[in-house]
């Protein structure tokens, strides 16, 4: 598995362009997640089950609203058409959900947008990570995401550009 730094190097521009679209849409937006902790709070949590493991990146406010985001770079396979969640996450987003009443949304680079509940009743058992050795996977064809818009709202007329 790659490291924790290597994954967020990958991930934070997608991080970022998430962000920045829940801005033109109105929403406040903060970091969440491993990416606040410092190096040896996460590695601790890494020797844990607990599933503040995959506690999502992102946390959004827009009025009353609430939204927990799980942004999701380089997890849809272009031959296949799939986005692929590990299984581990969706149990823990399906806890916090419960725990907190507030949503968690997967974004993935397509602006493609699952829950964790259309993930488990959709998905299919994918592979493990690593050759078998890592995590398993569930499989969800990009067909049956949400789009981003239908979520979070059109980009408000700000003057801002999404170029």
């Amino acid at each position: 598995m790659p490291s924790f730094q290597h994954r967020k190097a990958v991930g934070d521009p997608h991080e970022l362009r998430v962000a920045r679209e829940l801005t033109w849409r109105g929403w406040d937006v903060n970091a969440w997640g491993q990416g606040v902790l410092t190096g040896p709070v996460r590695s601790a949590l890494r020797g844990t089950s607990s599933a503040l493991r995959w506690t999502p990146g992102l946390i959004a406010a827009k009025e009353q609203q609430i939204a927990l985001i799980d942004c999701k770079s380089r997890m849809t396979s272009r031959s296949t058409g799939r986005h692929a969640v590990e299984r581990a996450a969706v149990t823990a987003h399906l806890q916090l959900v419960a725990w907190t009443l507030l949503p968690v949304y997967y974004v993935f680079d397509s602006l493609d947008v699952l829950t964790p509940y259309e993930v488990l009743t959709t998905g299919r058992y994918g592979p493990y990570s690593n050759a078998g050795s890592g995590s398993p996977y569930y499989l969800v064809s990009a067909d049956r995401a949400l789009a981003f818009d239908s979520i979070f709202g059109a980009e408000q007329a700000t003057g801002l550009s999404a170029a």
